[in-house]
Protein backbone atom coordinates (compact mmCIF):
# COMPACT_ATOMS: atom_id res chain seq x y z
CA UNK A 1 0.00 0.00 0.00
CA UNK A 2 1.50 3.35 -1.06
CA UNK A 3 1.18 6.61 0.86
CA UNK A 4 -1.75 7.87 -1.24
CA UNK A 5 -3.77 4.70 -0.69
CA UNK A 6 -2.90 4.69 3.01
CA UNK A 7 -4.02 8.32 3.42
CA UNK A 8 -7.22 7.67 1.46
CA UNK A 9 -8.20 4.76 3.69
CA UNK A 10 -7.36 6.85 6.74
CA UNK A 11 -9.67 9.61 5.49
CA UNK A 12 -12.57 7.19 5.03
CA UNK A 13 -12.18 5.53 8.44
CA UNK A 14 -11.66 8.90 10.12
CA UNK A 15 -14.79 10.30 8.48
CA UNK A 16 -16.84 7.43 9.91
CA UNK A 17 -15.24 7.93 13.34
CA UNK A 18 -15.99 11.66 13.27
CA UNK A 19 -19.57 11.06 12.17
CA UNK A 20 -20.19 8.59 15.00
CA UNK A 21 -18.32 10.84 17.42
CA UNK A 22 -20.56 13.84 16.73
CA UNK A 23 -23.72 11.73 16.67
CA UNK A 24 -23.10 9.91 19.94
CA UNK A 25 -20.89 12.36 21.86
CA UNK A 26 -17.95 9.94 21.84
CA UNK A 27 -15.60 12.37 20.14
CA UNK A 28 -14.47 9.91 17.48
CA UNK A 29 -11.37 8.77 19.39
CA UNK A 30 -13.16 5.82 20.94
CA UNK A 31 -13.70 4.47 17.41
CA UNK A 32 -10.55 5.87 15.84
CA UNK A 33 -7.90 4.44 18.16
CA UNK A 34 -9.10 0.81 17.84
CA UNK A 35 -9.47 1.29 14.07
CA UNK A 36 -5.91 2.59 13.68
CA UNK A 37 -4.50 -0.18 15.87
CA UNK A 38 -6.57 -3.08 14.52
CA UNK A 39 -6.94 -2.14 10.84
CA UNK A 40 -3.78 -0.15 10.10
CA UNK A 41 -1.43 -1.72 12.67
CA UNK A 42 -0.40 1.69 14.01
CA UNK A 43 1.44 1.70 17.34
CA UNK A 44 -1.13 2.52 20.00
CA UNK A 45 0.82 5.50 21.35
CA UNK A 46 0.90 7.16 17.90
CA UNK A 47 -2.76 6.25 17.38
CA UNK A 48 -3.59 8.02 20.63
CA UNK A 49 -1.58 11.09 19.62
CA UNK A 50 -3.44 11.36 16.30
CA UNK A 51 -6.73 10.70 18.05
CA UNK A 52 -6.28 13.53 20.53
CA UNK A 53 -5.66 16.04 17.73
CA UNK A 54 -8.69 14.73 15.84
CA UNK A 55 -10.84 14.97 18.98
CA UNK A 56 -10.08 18.70 19.11
CA UNK A 57 -11.21 18.93 15.47
CA UNK A 58 -14.40 17.00 16.25
CA UNK A 59 -15.26 19.27 19.13
CA UNK A 60 -14.58 22.40 17.10
CA UNK A 61 -16.57 21.16 14.13
CA UNK A 62 -19.69 20.03 15.97
CA UNK A 63 -19.85 22.31 19.01
CA UNK A 64 -20.85 25.48 17.16
CA UNK A 65 -23.78 23.75 15.44
CA UNK A 66 -25.02 22.15 18.65
CA UNK A 67 -24.86 25.42 20.58
CA UNK A 68 -26.74 27.23 17.83
CA UNK A 69 -29.49 24.59 17.87
CA UNK A 70 -29.91 24.93 21.65
CA UNK A 71 -28.84 21.45 22.79
CA UNK A 72 -25.51 22.17 24.52
CA UNK A 73 -25.58 23.29 28.16
CA UNK A 74 -22.58 25.61 28.46
CA UNK A 75 -22.83 26.09 32.24
CA UNK A 76 -22.68 22.35 32.88
CA UNK A 77 -19.89 21.93 30.35
CA UNK A 78 -17.61 24.56 31.85
CA UNK A 79 -18.25 23.38 35.42
CA UNK A 80 -17.48 19.74 34.68
CA UNK A 81 -14.45 20.60 32.55
CA UNK A 82 -12.51 21.55 35.68
CA UNK A 83 -12.39 17.92 36.81
CA UNK A 84 -11.81 16.62 33.29
CA UNK A 85 -8.74 18.80 32.59
CA UNK A 86 -7.05 17.89 35.87
CA UNK A 87 -7.61 14.21 35.19
CA UNK A 88 -6.38 14.52 31.58
CA UNK A 89 -2.99 15.89 32.65
CA UNK A 90 -2.51 13.05 35.15
CA UNK A 91 -3.58 10.40 32.63
CA UNK A 92 -1.22 11.64 29.92
CA UNK A 93 1.81 11.27 32.19
CA UNK A 94 0.73 7.81 33.37
CA UNK A 95 0.23 6.60 29.75
CA UNK A 96 3.94 6.91 28.99
CA UNK A 97 4.70 4.45 31.79
CA UNK A 98 2.40 1.64 30.60
CA UNK A 99 2.91 -1.04 27.92
CA UNK A 100 0.71 -0.96 24.82
CA UNK A 101 -1.11 -4.21 25.65
CA UNK A 102 -1.99 -2.96 29.14
CA UNK A 103 -3.48 0.21 27.67
CA UNK A 104 -5.43 -1.88 25.13
CA UNK A 105 -6.99 -4.03 27.86
CA UNK A 106 -7.91 -0.97 29.96
CA UNK A 107 -9.40 0.63 26.86
CA UNK A 108 -11.50 -2.43 26.11
CA UNK A 109 -12.81 -2.78 29.67
CA UNK A 110 -13.83 0.90 29.70
CA UNK A 111 -15.74 0.41 26.44
CA UNK A 112 -17.55 -2.71 27.68
CA UNK A 113 -18.58 -0.99 30.92
CA UNK A 114 -19.78 2.04 28.97
CA UNK A 115 -21.92 -0.11 26.65
CA UNK A 116 -23.53 -1.90 29.59
CA UNK A 117 -24.37 1.25 31.55
CA UNK A 118 -25.69 3.04 28.49
CA UNK A 119 -28.14 0.23 27.69
CA UNK A 120 -29.37 0.14 31.31
CA UNK A 121 -30.40 3.80 31.29
CA UNK A 122 -34.16 4.25 30.87
CA UNK A 123 -34.89 7.86 29.95
CA UNK A 124 -38.64 7.33 30.24
CA UNK A 125 -38.43 6.90 34.01
CA UNK A 126 -37.22 10.43 34.76
CA UNK A 127 -37.89 11.62 38.31
CA UNK A 128 -39.76 14.83 39.11
CA UNK A 129 -37.57 15.54 42.13
CA UNK A 130 -35.87 18.97 42.29
CA UNK A 131 -32.46 19.61 40.85
CA UNK A 132 -29.35 19.20 43.01
CA UNK A 133 -28.57 22.32 45.11
CA UNK A 134 -25.33 22.90 43.16
CA UNK A 135 -27.31 22.84 39.92
CA UNK A 136 -29.70 25.48 41.20
CA UNK A 137 -26.87 27.56 42.68
CA UNK A 138 -25.03 27.70 39.34
CA UNK A 139 -28.18 27.86 37.15
CA UNK A 140 -27.48 24.57 35.37
CA UNK A 141 -31.09 23.73 34.54
CA UNK A 142 -31.98 24.26 30.91
CA UNK A 143 -34.43 23.96 28.06
CA UNK A 144 -33.91 21.62 25.12
CA UNK A 145 -35.63 21.61 21.71
CA UNK A 146 -37.96 18.67 20.96
CA UNK A 147 -40.32 17.79 18.15
CA UNK A 148 -43.20 19.05 20.30
CA UNK A 149 -41.48 22.30 21.33
CA UNK A 150 -39.00 23.44 24.02
CA UNK A 151 -38.90 21.24 27.12
CA UNK A 152 -37.39 22.08 30.53
CA UNK A 153 -35.06 19.59 32.25
CA UNK A 154 -33.55 19.27 35.73
CA UNK A 155 -29.99 18.39 36.77
CA UNK A 156 -29.23 15.82 39.51
CA UNK A 157 -26.18 14.35 41.31
CA UNK A 158 -23.76 17.11 40.35
CA UNK A 159 -20.93 15.90 42.68
CA UNK A 160 -21.14 12.39 41.17
CA UNK A 161 -21.01 13.90 37.68
CA UNK A 162 -17.94 15.95 38.60
CA UNK A 163 -16.19 12.87 40.02
CA UNK A 164 -16.94 10.83 36.91
CA UNK A 165 -15.70 13.71 34.79
CA UNK A 166 -12.36 13.56 36.62
CA UNK A 167 -12.20 9.85 35.75
CA UNK A 168 -13.13 10.68 32.16
CA UNK A 169 -10.29 13.18 31.97
CA UNK A 170 -7.82 10.62 33.33
CA UNK A 171 -8.95 8.10 30.71
CA UNK A 172 -8.66 10.79 28.04
CA UNK A 173 -5.00 11.36 28.82
CA UNK A 174 -4.32 7.66 29.40
CA UNK A 175 -6.04 6.32 26.28
CA UNK A 176 -5.70 9.24 23.86
CA UNK A 177 -9.44 9.78 23.43
CA UNK A 178 -11.88 12.53 24.27
CA UNK A 179 -13.38 9.99 26.73
CA UNK A 180 -16.81 10.97 25.48
CA UNK A 181 -18.10 7.52 26.48
CA UNK A 182 -17.57 8.27 30.18
CA UNK A 183 -18.52 11.94 29.85
CA UNK A 184 -21.83 11.05 28.25
CA UNK A 185 -22.45 8.54 31.02
CA UNK A 186 -21.55 11.09 33.72
CA UNK A 187 -24.22 13.47 32.42
CA UNK A 188 -26.71 10.88 31.19
CA UNK A 189 -26.52 8.17 33.85
CA UNK A 190 -25.44 10.15 36.95
CA UNK A 191 -26.84 13.65 36.36
CA UNK A 192 -29.93 12.37 34.49
CA UNK A 193 -29.66 14.84 31.64
CA UNK A 194 -31.62 14.19 28.42
CA UNK A 195 -29.47 12.06 26.12
CA UNK A 196 -29.08 14.66 23.37
CA UNK A 197 -28.10 17.30 25.91
CA UNK A 198 -25.50 14.89 27.34
CA UNK A 199 -24.01 14.01 23.94
CA UNK A 200 -23.84 17.58 22.65
CA UNK A 201 -22.40 18.94 25.89
CA UNK A 202 -19.86 16.11 25.77
CA UNK A 203 -18.88 17.23 22.26
CA UNK A 204 -18.31 20.73 23.61
CA UNK A 205 -16.15 19.47 26.49
CA UNK A 206 -13.98 16.88 24.78
CA UNK A 207 -11.87 19.32 22.77
CA UNK A 208 -10.71 21.15 25.89
CA UNK A 209 -9.89 17.89 27.65
CA UNK A 210 -7.98 16.58 24.63
CA UNK A 211 -5.99 19.81 24.34
CA UNK A 212 -4.89 19.44 27.96
CA UNK A 213 -3.28 16.05 27.31
CA UNK A 214 -2.25 16.48 23.64
CA UNK A 215 0.66 18.69 24.67
CA UNK A 216 2.15 15.85 26.71
CA UNK A 217 1.88 13.44 23.76
CA UNK A 218 3.42 16.03 21.45
CA UNK A 219 6.46 16.60 23.67
CA UNK A 220 7.00 12.83 23.88
CA UNK A 221 7.04 12.53 20.07
CA UNK A 222 3.76 10.62 19.69
CA UNK A 223 2.17 13.05 17.19
CA UNK A 224 3.13 12.01 13.62
CA UNK A 225 2.09 14.69 11.07
CA UNK A 226 1.80 12.15 8.23
CA UNK A 227 -0.70 10.12 10.25
CA UNK A 228 -2.43 12.97 12.04
CA UNK A 229 -3.26 15.21 9.06
CA UNK A 230 -5.58 12.84 7.10
CA UNK A 231 -7.09 11.60 10.36
CA UNK A 232 -7.88 15.14 11.50
CA UNK A 233 -9.41 16.14 8.15
CA UNK A 234 -11.60 13.04 7.96
CA UNK A 235 -12.83 13.42 11.54
CA UNK A 236 -13.58 17.13 11.06
CA UNK A 237 -15.76 16.56 7.98
CA UNK A 238 -17.44 13.56 9.61
CA UNK A 239 -18.24 15.53 12.76
CA UNK A 240 -19.87 18.32 10.74
CA UNK A 241 -22.04 15.73 8.97
CA UNK A 242 -22.99 14.09 12.26
CA UNK A 243 -23.99 17.45 13.74
CA UNK A 244 -26.46 17.97 10.88
CA UNK A 245 -28.00 14.52 11.33
CA UNK A 246 -28.37 14.61 15.13
CA UNK A 247 -31.48 16.80 15.35
CA UNK A 248 -33.71 14.36 13.46
CA UNK A 249 -32.42 11.22 15.18
CA UNK A 250 -34.26 9.52 18.05
CA UNK A 251 -32.40 9.28 21.38
CA UNK A 252 -33.20 5.57 21.66
CA UNK A 253 -31.56 4.92 18.28
CA UNK A 254 -28.48 6.89 19.35
CA UNK A 255 -28.22 4.88 22.55
CA UNK A 256 -28.37 1.55 20.70
CA UNK A 257 -25.82 2.69 18.09
CA UNK A 258 -23.55 3.97 20.85
CA UNK A 259 -23.68 0.69 22.75
CA UNK A 260 -23.26 -1.66 19.79
CA UNK A 261 -20.26 0.18 18.38
CA UNK A 262 -18.33 0.37 21.62
CA UNK A 263 -19.32 -3.18 22.62
CA UNK A 264 -17.77 -4.61 19.46
CA UNK A 265 -14.65 -2.47 19.75
CA UNK A 266 -14.30 -3.25 23.45
CA UNK A 267 -14.33 -7.02 22.86
CA UNK A 268 -11.77 -6.69 20.07
CA UNK A 269 -9.44 -4.46 22.13
CA UNK A 270 -9.51 -6.76 25.17
CA UNK A 271 -8.84 -9.79 22.98
CA UNK A 272 -5.88 -8.19 21.22
CA UNK A 273 -4.45 -6.79 24.46
CA UNK A 274 -4.59 -10.16 26.23
CA UNK A 275 -3.24 -11.99 23.16
CA UNK A 276 -0.25 -9.62 23.00
CA UNK A 277 0.48 -10.11 26.69
CA UNK A 278 0.48 -13.92 26.52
Amino acid sequence: MNNLEFSSYLLIVSYIAGFLGALTGLGGGVVLVPALVLLFRVDIHYAMGASLISVIATSSGAAAAFIREGYTNLRIGMFLEVGAVLGAIVGAFVAALLNAHVIAVIFGVVLLASAYLSLRRNEETESDRPSHPWAMRFSMEGVRPTLTGPRHYRVHNVPAGLGLMGLAGTLSGLLGIGSGAVKVLAMDYAMRLPYKVATTTSNFIIGITAAASAGVYFTRGYVDPGLTMPVMLGVLVGSLTGARVLGGTKSHSLRIAFSLVILALGIEMVYNGVAAAV
